[in-house]
């Protein structure tokens, strides 16, 4: 997903003609740009946030926004994100832009977060030259984490990235394994850069697990469904105990979930918010109506009397990965049933 929020800061008047003159242009182009300028330039120029200093600024916003644009030199900016940064998969995006709007330099995040981009667009606005160091973009080469990232792939092990992107970079051919075709199809615009045949290493799009080796790249397609349906008052421990014991069971992977499903009458209970919010799932929540028209292997007269409904854990997975077909068929814990279903792979545009 492409950034929206970025900060936009510079340090002196020039500086803060030129980020105000961005911002404007940036919100045209689908940005939320937030204007940060020292104090004593702050009522000239019109900023939404004020500073004393950069640094300071910098530290206590870093990760509020997707990204920033910083209008001052490389090095000072170097020197200030320095103590901030954490990781490739999550730090924000850092474009530093020079007081003339020349260039545009991709500093920090460059393909997951989005610096590449950002850094493009802020000198198409400008009229002036994005400035991107990284390897692939350069060679004329896709970068994986950005063709995960835009078909909705998890990285399992964001450190075999670099193997792979070095041979991208070097102009060898990648071994893709992807049995059902979620990554496949996208592939096409690269045939000198990727191969679908041979040993490991290899670049593996799997939702199940067991089929990879030490050296693979693990690409996990988040279209796993999970169908719960529970009592009132169900304990959280409880439905991670389920989801966890009936995952590992069938051999499907965690990164693979996609989110839970459940009915309308258990779309407040807090142990399935807990699970959501922890797990960054999103849940869906389907009517009596809607579940009753799905077709389950497992009705049940007693839930039918309960809740109104013959199934709800099976029929929520169906309904909301949009298949006929069930992974997981209805398991059961004291308080609370899942199931699980597997959207198909999306079709190539």
């Amino acid at each position: 997903m492409r950034l929206t929020t970025i900060a936009v800061f510079a340090l002196t008047r020039q500086g803060a003609a030129l980020a105000r003159r961005l911002a404007l242009s940036l919100s045209e182009e689908g940005y939320t740009p937030t204007l940060g300028l020292p104090r004593r330039l702050a009522d000239e120029f019109g900023a939404d946030l004020c500073f004393e200093t950069l640094g300071e600024a910098l530290a206590s916003h870093f990760n509020a926004f997707g990204g920033h644009v910083v209008v001052a030199a490389t090095g000072l900016t170097v020197r200030l994100i320095a103590p901030l940064l954490k990781s490739k998969t999550s730090d924000p995006a850092v474009v530093v832009l020079t007081q003339d709007g020349r260039f545009a330099v991709s500093l920090l995040s460059g393909h997951l977060g989005g610096a590449n981009q950002l850094a493009s667009d802020a000198a198409r606005a400008l009229g002036g030259q994005a400035v991107i160091s990284t390897a692939t973009d350069l060679s004329g080469r896709p970068a994986l984490e950005m063709l995960a990232r835009d078909h909705g792939l998890a990285v399992e092990d964001i450190s075999r990235l670099a193997y792979f992107s070095r041979r991208l970079a070097e102009g060898e051919k990648v071994r893709v394994s992807d049995p059902e075709g979620f990554l496949v199809p996208h592939l096409e615009l690269w045939p000198e850069s990727f191969e679908f045949t041979g040993p490991s290493p290899r670049v593996v799009v799997d939702y199940r697990l067991g089929r990879t080796g030490p050296l693979d790249l693990v690409l996990r397609p988040r279209v796993i469904f999970l169908g719960l349906g529970c009592h009132r008052g169900v304990d959280r421990a409880e439905l991670e105990e389920l989801i966890t014991r009936e995952l590992a069971r069938h051999l499907l992977a965690r990164d693979a979930v996609a989110g839970l499903a459940t009915v309308e009458a258990r779309a407040e209970e807090p142990a399935l918010a807990d699970l959501c919010r922890e797990n960054n799932w999103p849940l869906s929540v389907f009517s009596k109506d809607e579940l009753e028209r799905a077709k389950v292997p497992n009705p049940s007269e007693t839930v039918k009397k309960n809740i109104g409904v013959a199934s709800v854990c099976e029929a929520a997975a169906l309904l909301a990965a949009r298949t006929d077909r069930l992974v997981i068929s209805k398991v059961k814990s004291p308080r609370a049933t899942l199931a699980a279903a597997v959207a198909a792979p999306p079709k190539a545009a």
